[in-house]
């Protein structure tokens, strides 16, 4: 089957075609979500992917109390945290159980690049898996402690959704994706810095990960049907689905750098509100058209409730 590469590049498309303004079901308290903002990285009149140099961007130091130092210790304290988090939701067949795994693999990966020499600059490379992680397991905390007015939009979707049972696996996982990478990479990024003390950009150690997430695909979906959804893998992950989730990937992460270009050079507190709004809309929307791709009948959910419990319960 070519269910997967074709579902979610006309995904992608649909949403670089978007109309300019997205609205939630008249059912859902999220309201409307604004326009587009035409001159974003993915807005509706830039719909081709165009990888560009970074831009000049001013090295600001990270001044953030989440591994200030960029030791490895950071990244081994998250793995552990990922792991006792994801043992508690297996136990439950909680639906964030998906994610949750295939972030924790993502993690691995990037531990053992980093200590490989892979990367140019290992402790900015460390900070900035240590403070995405926090910031994730900080949004589910907020969630389940009835903090949701903290909570972006993108992410009331995804957790909603996992709540309601409302998705597919590969729904929750993208649901997910689609918030941690559209609305909070970007501003991990700017918080720890696009640009070394020596003006170097950080760009190409960015960049550089793209390779090294080719090689999850495969494995991480094969897991994930093992675990928590036998339909996860009925697709063929096969070179053209690689190929497929690959580019959707290189165009998601091309649109965080330049999200977060824009971010670090807001020169006045409304410019870097426009920027934040274009920031949530964008993951919002494309939130929004994933909820309706994604989901599952009744009959779907049961039989991955079912699996799950007989693997994990």
């Amino acid at each position: 089957m070519r269910r997967l590469a074709v579902t979610l590049t006309l995904g992608l498309a649909l949403s670089l075609l978007a109309p300019a303004a997205a609205r939630a079901d008249d059912d859902d308290p999220l309201g409307p979500l604004g326009p587009l903002v035409p001159g974003t990285a993915f807005g509706v009149l830039d719909p081709v992917i165009t990888v560009l140099p970074p831009f000049p961007v001013p090295h600001t130091p990270y001044v953030g109390n989440v591994c200030p130092g960029g030791e490895d210790a950071c990244i081994d304290d998250v793995v552990t945290e990922m792991k006792s988090r994801l043992a508690g939701l297996a136990a439950a067949c909680d639906h964030d159980a998906v994610f949750s795994l295939a972030y924790l693999r993502v993690t691995e990966n990037v531990r053992d690049a980093a200590r490989s020499g892979y990367f140019q600059d290992r402790k900015w490379l460390t900070q900035v898996d240590a403070v995405f992680a926090e910031l994730y397991f900080e949004v589910r905390d907020d969630w389940h402690a009835g903090r949701r007015a903290e909570v972006p939009q993108a992410w009331t979707i995804a957790l909603r959704a996992e709540d309601d049972k409302a998705m597919t696996g590969l729904g929750n996982f993208m649901l997910a994706m689609n918030a941690h990478i559209n609305r909070d990479f970007p501003h991990v990024l700017t918080e720890v810095g696009l640009t070394a003390p020596d003006g170097t950009s950080h760009r190409p150690d960015h960049n550089a990960y793209n390779q090294r997430l080719d090689s999850l695909y495969a494995p991480v979906f094969a897991e994930e049907a093992e675990r928590f959804d036998p339909q996860f893998d009925d697709i063929d992950i096969s070179t053209l689905e690689e190929t497929a989730a690959g580019v959707i990937m290189r165009a998601w992460r091309e649109g965080v750098w330049r999200h977060a270009e824009e971010l670090a050079l807001a020169k006045t507190p409304s410019a870097r509100r426009l920027v934040e709004r274009q920031i949530e809309v964008y993951a919002a929307t494309q939130a929004l058209l994933m909820r309706s791709i994604f989901t599952s009948g009744d009959a779907g959910t049961a039989e991955r409730d079912a699996w799950c419990a007989e693997r994990h319960g």
